[in-house]
């Protein structure tokens, strides 16, 4: 691609997100933050038109996310519903599991534990659950940070532990802090907080989390006592809801869940060998990102045609929260995997947003 095809590109996107930005901070109807009331059904909606948006670009969009076995999609504006659509037999009742997803709900929960003087994310995960939770030797686990589980770098070998996080399956490969994996070794961090609080992981998360921006009671952890692991399911709208609280940066509604300063951190770049990492939050607009199950690195944005401010909870078989700051939306996807099964990313993220901008554009 010649150098000034690529200037053109790159300046078109930033001027149609700053045209939509504007759009949205400038009319009355959508310009002021809205969060849904606690225990209602009552949410209130903006339409296509209000925002200035294209239409006729509604149903190629519906037609991708029907093609591509979507059970849910979910576009919110300043906190108000543009669209909210239903597939394959799904509604707004239906409880969906979020995958890797909901290693977002643990680095929030774990902050908020923080928050309260009840860990510290640079202590040693073994100060809070003892030693022998890895079969590494004493002293190369003692250097295993909650901040390293919260980053992916804790130094254990991906290609053991896979879903199962049994000692036996965490071995060594590296260093803590020298090695970027993707695993789901993260889950120790539910041990710490509920050794730390003295609540069962489930009832701290309800308390501090769920009921606080009135997510659905029917939610629920699943516990994979077999690799254990614990899977949230939810409805659509509660997935929405945490997506209103990512936004508002840990706010909601003039109520501090979780102060900003952590949020913050957890949504920028937290080490130097996966740029597009943050907290458990997958990062756009980045200048290199790794993938999982992979130790390369790819040059330029893990969505090009996503806005480059983006940060995502990306889930197992294309669960998704998508978080835009500066166009003040959140964008959700259920459903079964778009193509092929996959941990996280796939070529289904891109083409989306493809026919996402097509509204805005």
């Amino acid at each position: 691609m010649k150098p000034i095809n690529l200037f053109l590109i790159v300046a078109f996107f930033a001027t149609s997100c700053s045209k939509s930005s504007e759009i949205v901070q400038n009319n009355p109807e959508t310009s002021a933050m809205y969060f849904p009331p606690n225990g209602s059904t009552i949410w209130e909606t903006t339409s296509i038109e209000a925002l200035g948006w294209h239409s006729n670009a509604v149903q190629p969009l519906l037609d991708y996310l029907l093609l591509k076995n979507s059970k849910s999609f979910m576009i919110l504006v300043n906190g108000r519903i543009v669209m909210e659509n239903y597939f394959n037999g799904h509604d707004a009742n239906t409880n969906w599991y979020w995958a890797s997803a909901g290693k977002t709900l643990t680095a929030t929960v774990t902050g908020i534990a923080q928050q309260e003087g009840l860990l510290n994310i640079n202590n040693t995960v073994s100060q809070y659950v003892g030693n022998g939770w890895t079969s590494e030797t004493i002293n190369k686990e003692n250097q295993i940070t909650c901040k390293h589980l919260l980053t992916m770098t804790s130094g254990l070998d991906d290609a053991y532990n896979g879903d199962f996080v049994a000692p036996t399956n965490l071995i060594y490969n590296a260093d803590a802090g020298t090695r970027w994996a993707y695993d789901n070794v993260y889950v120790k961090l539910q041990d710490v907080v509920a050794n730390q609080t003295g609540q069962t992981w489930n009832d701290y998360f309800n308390t501090k989390l769920r009921d606080k921006i009135g997510m659905s009671s029917t939610g629920f952890w699943y516990d994979d006592t077999s690799t254990g692991l614990k899977i949230y399911f939810s409805n659509t709208r509660s997935m929405a809801r945490f997506g209103l609280l990512a936004l508002n940066k840990g706010n909601w509604n003039g109520t501090k869940i979780i102060n900003e300063t952590y949020w913050d951190e957890a949504t920028s770049t937290s080490q130097t060998i996966n740029k597009s990492y943050g907290y458990l939050w997958w990062l756009n607009g980045k200048a290199s990102y790794h993938l999982p199950e992979s130790q390369l690195e790819f040059t330029g944005a893990i969505i090009p045609h996503g806005p480059q401010d983006m940060y995502m909870a990306l889930g197992k078989n294309d669960q998704k929260i998508y978080v835009i700051p500066s166009m003040k939306m959140v964008v959700i996807r259920m459903g079964n995997a778009a193509d092929t099964v996959n941990m996280a990313l796939s070529d289904f993220d891109d083409v989306l947003w493809q026919k996402i901008t097509a509204l805005y554009l």
